[in-house]
């Protein structure tokens, strides 16, 4: 018996941001959907800064440079939100 395996292409398509939501279309047709509030940098935006979006990190990250926000596939995947501020001053 064969089975069919499709290569997973996690590089960034289309990205969608609603008042309350993230959405990242991958190249390989998923759509990754997680809460705006776990980003704290997009969910306080303008919706013009939200828009102000470009795919950076060689097709597999998202920069918002209105707001200085970076995402990358691997983290939305994992289901990774932000990190607190009381977390990153320890690091």
């Amino acid at each position: 018996m064969s089975i069919l395996a499709l290569a997973a292409d996690e590089r960034v398509a289309e990205v969608e941001i609603t008042e309350d939501e993230l959405s990242v279309r991958l190249m390989d047709g998923r759509t990754i959907s997680v809460p705006l509030v776990w980003y704290p940098r997009l969910l306080n935006a303008t919706e013009k800064q939200r828009k102000n979006w470009r795919i950076s990190g060689g097709g597999y990250g998202i920069h918002w440079e209105d707001v200085d926000e970076d995402l990358c596939t691997e983290g939305l995947l994992r289901g990774a939100p932000a990190p607190s501020p009381s977390i990153s001053k320890v690091f």
